[in-house]
């Protein structure tokens, strides 16, 4: 399979991180948005694929596995291997999507066999998975994962979000 690459993600909370930082497009900075609990911190590094635009009103959420932590702002080149294809729900609001890409850096050693969402240790994808249910869970969102799609998935909606935000 075609690996596919996106131009680059930013990064915005580095893997290990208590901190949760957010960028700010109106002041191009970089703000700390909110303080995980003692003993949590972000399993992989987490940011966002630039020129898009979610649901939610920011761009659509990346997670990128790397062989070390990067730092709030690092361009990240990756290839796409998949998504993991979310609704959340606040109270007395509806439903929106909150997709999380997940990227593999295009220079990792420790990832070089990672091609497609099936590569990656079921193990790992479920403590990816189990973070977004407790993070949801801390914002007081209800968290449905509606399904894993693989590199083909993202393809499709990262295209379709393009479209949509750029027409």
């Amino acid at each position: 399979m075609k690996d596919i690459y996106v131009s680059r993600a930013i990064i915005e909370t580095p893997k290990g991180s208590r901190n949760k930082y957010k960028y700010d497009g109106t002041t191009n900075f970089f703000e700390l948005d909110k303080i995980l609990p003692s003993g949590t911190g972000f399993p992989f590094d987490f940011g966002f694929i630039p020129g898009t635009k979610g649901e939610d009103g920011d761009p659509l959420d990346v997670i990128v596995f790397m062989d070390v932590p990067a730092f709030p702002g690092c361009s990240v080149k990756c290839r796409l291997i998949g998504v993991l294809e979310i609704e959340q729900k606040k109270k007395k609001e509806k439903k929106i999507r909150n997709d999380r890409f997940i990227g593999i850096e295009n220079n990792s050693l420790l990832f070089a066999h990672v091609h497609s969402i099936n590569d990656v240790n079921e193990k790992l994808l479920h403590e990816v998975i189990e973070f977004f249910r407790y993070y949801s869970e801390m914002e007081e969102k209800k968290f449905y994962l509606l399904r894993t799609g693989d590199s083909q998935a993202a393809k499709k909606l990262i295209k379709k979000n393009l479209e949509e935000n750029n027409s």
